[in-house]
């Protein structure tokens, strides 16, 4: 039985429709990365999952129980914000403290004085301090629990709001972007802190984040979300290389896939310069687009191959170049990617030839759909290809 499953979840506001029928299931010490461009609901169906909004239509149980209409207090959650969320009145190890006091201890004895007087207060109040000590000690902060938030950099404010989500010991993790105010280099650090945090507690996590290599690299499923609709849910080996929709493709790669639009024949045949596709029979001539990522686009300085371009500029990444060259035939820009040695004869204006690998080439059809094609011939020169 799948730890949390979300069925039918549809939000609106104003009139305006937010999510539109998201269901999905996660599995015990599954990650899952929600992503998607801003706008697209990733935090609207995090909060509802958190109890903090309600669905207009669907359900979302937890360890088979539905939890629809259940307070967030009593859905045993732990959600790591943006802003981390920290009491900047707290010290570190308090803030660590706050939801096993919030369990553990009565509304008497929470306050101050007089809870010190009644019975099993400091009984408890030992068990909460073991507690956090023991989460501190395991994310090495133990050094920060008498300091406050104002006192702590951004990394040492994400260690303690973790830490803080953790120790409840929850269900199921929530985390809304929560390396979104960290640098880059803390932030690659964190990455990896983070999967080792969710793979010792062993409960599904729902990890919302714009950045798609975030997704790619910490996930074990990422979910891709646009418009309010989840296109694909997939490992991300299995989404990079076979996206469902034309929007999954352009999302997700960096630099972004290359997309030229042609026309299917009636016998379900795709001229892609000197690559001929053989997709599925239409009724009539079809508008679809063909696409193919910039490492399986391959520069010939000799102009021979499938397409004759011309660089336009040249991005130097270190371990690798980014050639952007516009085709001839039709005058698109496409990228390409290539070693600094395969660069170095390459300068602005140069005519070069370009060569796709024929089984990496994807079809989508006109309404943004994943269509069958393989490839069925390479022609042997240009004079006998269109594009």
């Amino acid at each position: 039985m799948s730890v949390l499953s979300l069925r039918g979840i549809a939000k609106s506001y104003g009139g305006n429709t937010i999510l539109k029928n998201i269901a999905f299931e996660a599995e015990a010490g599954e990650f899952i990365a929600l992503v998607g461009p801003s706008g697209c609901g990733k935090s609207t169906l995090l909060r509802i999952v958190a109890g903090l909004d309600h669905a207009d239509h669907g359900n979302i149980a937890i360890a088979g129980r539905d939890v629809s209409r259940v307070r967030a207090a009593d859905r045993n959650i732990a959600m790591v914000f943006q802003s981390y969320a920290l009491y900047p009145h707290l010290t570190a190890g308090q803030n660590i403290a706050v939801p096993l006091a919030m369990r553990w201890l009565t509304a008497m004895q929470r306050l101050p004085f007089i809870g010190n007087l009644l019975p099993g207060q400091r009984q408890i109040r030992a068990d909460i301090a073991r507690q956090v000590n023991e989460m501190a000690s395991s994310l090495k902060i133990d050094h920060l629990l008498t300091r406050k938030p104002g006192q702590m950099s951004g990394g040492q404010r994400q260690r303690v709001a973790l830490a803080r989500a953790m120790v409840r010991r929850p269900s199921v993790f929530l985390m809304d972007e929560p390396l979104s105010n960290l640098d880059a280099n803390l932030r690659v650090h964190a990455r990896g802190e983070i999967v080792d945090l969710h793979r010792r507690a062993g409960v599904p996590t729902l990890y919302v984040t714009h950045d798609q290599s975030e997704a790619l690299s910490m996930a074990d499923r990422v979910a891709v979300m646009i418009g309010g609709h989840l296109l694909q849910l997939a490992d991300p080996r299995e989404i990079y290389d076979n996206p469902a929709h034309i929007e999954v493709a352009r999302f997700l790669g960096q630099p972004k896939i290359n997309v030229l639009e042609t026309r299917m024949d009636a016998s379900g045949v795709v001229r892609f310069g000197g690559l001929v596709l053989a997709g599925e029979r239409r009724a009539g001539e079809t508008p679809v687009m063909v696409a193919f990522r910039p490492e399986f686009a391959r520069l010939r300085t000799d102009e021979g191959g499938m397409l004759r371009a011309r660089v336009e500029r040249l991005e130097f990444l270190g371990s690798e170049v980014i050639v952007h060259a516009r085709l001839d035939a039709i005058g698109e820009t496409i990228t390409s990617k290539s070693t600094p040695s395969e660069a170095a004869a390459l300068s602005a204006g140069r005519p070069v030839g370009l060569d796709v690998v024929p089984d990496r080439v994807m079809l989508f059809g006109q309404g943004g759909e994943r269509m069958a094609a393989r490839p069925i011939e390479v022609a042997a020169s240009l004079e006998t290809a269109n594009v």
